[in-house]
């Protein structure tokens, strides 16, 4: 029975489960037709199919393998305030890794995923935010904004 419940839920289609479950089945009848007769055999084979009808319904419960799933909620997420809402354009702060295009920005003491406007920027390089997209702050060299 149990090859019957990893072919229903972790095996899905015919696999070695199926074939295991099939041959467990077929191989208890025939061992109660050998040693107990017709009667015995007939006994076996209603056991084997009601089981095998008992096993399938629990085992596709949903509350039976709620026992055994997370039942935990995430509440968190991966950057809880976005840029644009701490950060202004016209802010400034230092590059931590190149930008080229994407790298790492320090601004007012917290590290942030940067695009530059331009091509490439070296680190500890001074840049300033122009804008936002998604959870990526826009930015550029101060060198830019002169030029």
């Amino acid at each position: 029975m149990l090859f019957l419940v990893a072919e229903l839920l972790l095996l899905p289609g015919i696999s070695v489960g199926g074939v295991l479950a099939l041959v467990c089945g077929g191989v208890s009848i025939w061992l109660g037709f050998r040693d107990f007769g017709m009667q015995g055999g007939c006994i076996t084979i209603v056991v084997v199919v009601l089981l095998a009808l008992l096993v399938t319904v629990v085992s596709l419960r949903s509350r039976t393998w709620r026992r055994f799933s997370l039942d935990q909620r995430i509440g968190s997420s991966s950057m809880p305030v976005l840029p644009a809402e701490e950060l202004r354009a016209g802010d400034r702060g230092t590059t931590l890794s190149r930008l080229s295009p994407m790298g790492k920005v320090e601004i007012g003491g917290r590290t942030y995923e940067a695009k530059s406007t331009g091509a490439y920027v070296d680190p500890q390089r001074e840049v300033e935010v122009v804008g936002f997209e998604n959870f990526s702050v826009i930015v550029r060299t101060v060198d830019d904004r002169k030029a």
